[in-house]
């Protein structure tokens, strides 16, 4: 990380990059401004006050709000972790929040000469991949409202000028997050529910080896434009399941149904970080099942506080 004080301005801070960058920062000495609507962050996800924390509650698609603060809080760094995603069907507050609201936070960071812009991307920007793992000059093909505006935001993003990076990210798996199989997984069977597995492949990086390259991308003079983080090794949602089972210790009276992807999801995404790992001489650490098993260990001592996903659910499930 940086050795000099940083004015971090992260969008969608109280969500669960965005919570545990927050966390870090300040630790570390440096000054944060939370910008965040609550739609998926959490507030006690956030100290409940902190001397160099100032959090602002608003969406990035009011431009005043943004503009505002940006004047106020004078940020040296960016990073824009909001993004809408909550509602498949709500192509109208996803292109407000993914795209405008990118646009926004984009233009004031060009008038404040902010020094590094660190944007998340998800990795369905690739859409359904001709290749696996996918390099990161793979061609964008987004199908779905969430992938499609997320997509658009990064363009918007890389013809702004500014010193950016992009990260495509994997599955980040660590403290809080409430989106995907793992948390559905834990509470579902902790409380005695059927479950079903996405005849999926999906990659997964550990919060920890997130740190370590976020620690890179923030450095000045730090290589720019789009990377991917993963591991590059993908997994099937079975292969969690079965260490969730193992972990919670829970004896299934029958076999876990598998169904086949939805029409708005991908059999497979696999990033390949290996242009990433050139770049910034940075490698992921942890293992697939080390990843899962940290993660269910936060899970017992906090417990999930939320789940979202930006799927619809397989028919055959519903």
């Amino acid at each position: 990380m940086s050795e000099a004080t940083m004015r971090i301005l992260i969008t969608g801070g109280a969500g669960c990059l965005g919570s545990n960058l927050t966390e870090r920062y300040l630790e570390a000495g440096h000054t944060v401004c939370v910008l965040d609507n609550f739609a998926t962050g959490q507030r006690g996800s956030l100290p409940d006050a902190h001397p160099q924390m100032t959090l602002v509650e608003g969406s990035i698609y009011d431009r005043a709000l943004v503009n505002g603060t940006f004047d106020n809080f004078r940020p040296t760094h960016v990073i824009h972790s909001a993004a809408a995603y909550k509602d498949p069907d709500d192509w109208i507050e996803d292109t407000r929040t993914n795209v405008e609201g990118t646009i926004h936070v984009v233009d004031a960071a060009r008038t404040a000469g902010v020094k590094r812009f660190v944007n998340f991307h998800t990795a369905l920007g690739y859409g359904r991949p001709e290749t696996l793992p996918i390099p990161v000059s793979a061609p964008a093909r987004p199908f779905t409202s969430y992938g499609i505006s997320k997509q658009a935001g990064e363009d918007y993003l890389a013809i702004s000028g500014l010193q950016y990076v992009s990260l495509r990210l994997a599955n980040v798996t660590g403290p809080r997050l409430a989106i995907g199989p793992i948390p559905t997984f834990y509470t579902r069977l902790k409380a005695g529910k059927p479950c079903f597995c996405s005849r999926t492949v999906r990659d997964f990086v550990d919060m920890d080896d997130f740190f370590s390259i976020m620690d890179l991308v923030m450095e000045d003079g730090a290589p720019t434009g789009p990377f991917n983080v993963s591991t590059g090794t993908g997994h099937t949602i079975k292969e969690i399941f079965d260490i969730v089972v193992d972990h919670l210790g829970v004896v299934l009276a029958e076999p876990v149904p598998e169904v086949d992807p939805g029409v708005d999801d991908v059999p497979a995404v696999v990033l390949d970080p290996q242009e990433t790992i050139n770049a910034f001489t940075w490698q992921p650490r942890y293992s697939f099942e080390q990843t899962i098993r940290r993660m269910l260990t936060w899970y017992d001592r906090y417990g999930v506080t939320a789940i979202y996903s930006h799927l619809k659910a397989p028919a055959a499930a519903r």
